[in-house]
């Protein structure tokens, strides 16, 4: 993880923000954007990587980090934050256009395809785990078609 003090602020946001939620698997929600942070390569992808979740899932809003947050972040927030009755593969596509956006949701995806991530936890029931596969397996290649190809890495860079 890169340490600056606008990395600092993001982290304590989005521990706030996600106190007393969970994921699927019943593990605290900050352990997913956490995760996703530590792959980021610089101060602007950390900050977009633990808040990437923030808006769409708390009662945080993008006016509230604007106010705390450089252009660049909250560009990249505000693509990632689906609105309802956008359909999903017309989110990531809108997503594709912005290499920040891109290289946190790419993360987020293969996040996401984890089932080593249930382990010791119920996991969801065989057709809802193959339908959200395709799900993010789709997602994938619309961002992977965008950065280049398959071998592009969690920050957007070919191999």
């Amino acid at each position: 993880m890169i340490y600056t003090p606008l990395t600092n602020r993001a982290m304590r946001i989005a521990y706030a923000a996600h106190d007393g939620q969970t994921d699927k698997c019943g593990t605290p929600y900050v352990f997913h954007p956490f995760h996703l942070a530590e792959q980021m390569p610089d101060e602007h992808a950390v900050c977009v990587a633990l808040l990437h979740d923030v808006v769409e899932d708390t009662d945080t809003t993008l006016d509230e980090l604007a106010r705390a947050f450089p252009p660049e972040v909250i560009d990249a927030l505000r693509l990632l934050t689906h609105e309802a009755g956008v359909p999903y593969l017309d989110y990531v596509r809108a997503i594709s256009v912005n290499p920040l956006a891109r290289a946190v949701k790419r993360a987020d995806l293969a996040h996401n395809l984890d089932t080593s991530r249930y382990a010791g936890s119920t996991p969801p029931p065989a057709e809802e785990c193959s339908r959200r596969c395709k799900r993010y397996r789709d997602a994938l290649a619309i961002l992977d078609e965008v950065a280049g190809g398959a071998g592009a890495d969690p920050a957007g860079n070919p191999d």
